[in-house]
């Protein structure tokens, strides 16, 4: 499954920001059976969103909260289909 996880800084995690903390994000989702696809630094509301696959609903929510935890960052996690996905789903309706 597709998550988009949603990031906000706090004054602290701001400190730890590295090549090396985005490394452990990145081996955190491994031993979850996932994997990032994609991150992007963003202005506005969030300050960054994670594009992963993890298996289900459980894998995601245990990478939300261990990295919060590892990282002081705050994360919103939201369940995202395809297009292409969607169409089909609703055709079956």
């Amino acid at each position: 499954m597709t998550f988009f996880l949603f990031g906000k800084y706090s004054l602290d995690s701001l400190r730890g920001i590295s090549p090396e903390r985005t490394k452990l994000a990145e081996e955190t989702i491994a031993k979850l059976g996932g994997k990032i696809k994609a991150m992007y630094v963003l202005l506005g509301k969030h300050d960054l969103v994670l594009i992963a696959e993890l298996p289900g609903l459980e894998e995601a929510i245990k990478f939300s909260v261990t990295l919060a935890e590892k990282t002081g960052i705050a994360f919103s996690s939201q369940p995202a289909l395809t297009v292409a996905d969607f169409d089909q789903l609703m055709a079956g309706k």
